[in-house]
């Protein structure tokens, strides 16, 4: 296959709103052992890129300094000794960056087949809230059937992904939304209940839905405005896995003691500091499990709007906005 020699890529000359984010060109980067390069045809925008745009979340020193963590499009070329993809095939990806980008490379270990039926948008609209969604919720919180969870932003990528893979493994869902539009998607997509928190209290709702005993588990994106509701909402030996701190970092005047006497489990991570084989293990465990039921159409994810390469900065405009119910997917290419 014939490959230019030169890519269109969103650079960001510097930190700032979505204006600073402007288009280059660049040299083709080229695979490493066990990489794939990927002609990109359509990629997620997140909120990880939104905060690296702003200077808070730093590409590692070995991953692009281009913006985007999910791809979907057509394998160009192989690293050395990657055996389970061939060039053509259609692959989503999570990326470590690289992303906003004609061609991206990505570990062959980070590569998933499309599911089947999928395009490359509704492909490009899985990679970053699946991985996520399944390492915390299931991984490290330990989410099994018969449990019950609450899920903060329900309405967000990672919130519609979460309702629809905690309701598909049998657990009872409740989650949170910021107005009735979101809070009816939340449970049109299968939530038992969902609380607007401007007009309720979480932890009261949750208190009196479930007879006083608390959620088993809590998936957080909040952090430290929800801390101390979010332990009072926990069931006995309850999980609070904490992704993302919009709410703030720091916790002040909380009081820990119901940590000790519920025997609570505080934990959180981020994706993208994850080794290799930690990532292709979330990977496997997504073919095995998940993948069935993406192809069974059982779970989608939901994708609010789809913008062509050129309306990157709405598109990041539109995220920083949370009007949003679901993903927003960027056109790259056909």
């Amino acid at each position: 296959m014939s490959l230019p020699s030169t890519m269109r890529f969103v650079d960001l000359p510097s930190f700032g709103g979505p204006e600073v984010m402007t288009f280059s060109n660049g040299p083709l980067p080229s695979p490493k052992a066990g990489e794939l390069l990927v002609k990109v045809q359509a990629a997620g925008i997140n909120r990880p890129d939104v905060a690296q745009r702003q200077g808070n979340y730093p590409a590692p020193k070995d991953a692009s300094p281009v913006l985007g963590l999910e791809v979907a499009g057509e394998v160009v070329a192989l690293g050395e000794g990657v055996s389970d993809f061939q060039v053509g095939d259609r692959v989503c990806a999570l990326a470590n960056g690289g992303g906003y980008a004609e061609y991206c490379v990505v570990p062959a270990g980070q590569a998933l087949p499309f599911p089947k039926g999928y395009d490359a948008v509704k492909a490009a609209a899985v990679p970053e809230t699946f991985f996520t969604v399944w390492a915390n919720l299931f991984q490290m919180a330990g989410l099994t059937e018969g449990e019950s969870v609450l899920i903060h932003g329900g309405s967000s990528g990672i919130g519609t992904t979460a309702i629809q893979l905690a309701k598909a493994f049998g657990a009872e869902v409740y989650t949170t939304a910021g107005s009735k539009e979101k809070c009816d998607a939340c449970e049109k997509l299968g939530a038992k209940r969902a609380i607007n928190y401007k007009q309720e209290d979480f932890a009261a709702v949750i208190k009196d839905a479930t007879g006083g005993k608390g959620v088993d588990v809590i998936l957080d994106m909040i952090g430290a405005s929800y801390f101390e509701k979010n332990i009072a909402s926990l069931a006995k030996d309850g999980c609070l896995s904490m992704i993302a701190f919009l709410g703030g970092t720091i916790a002040e005047k909380v009081d820990l003691r119901p940590i000790m006497v519920k025997r609570l489990t505080v934990t959180g991570s981020t994706m993208r500091p994850r080794t290799a084989d930690e990532k292709r293990a979330i990977r496997d465990e997504l073919v095995e499990q998940v993948w069935p039921l993406l192809e069974a159409g059982k779970v989608a994810p939901v994708i609010h709007d789809v913008i062509d390469f050129d309306q990157v900065s709405e598109g990041h405009r539109l995220m920083e906005s949370s009007s949003h119910i679901g993903k927003i997917v960027m056109r790259i290419s056909e």
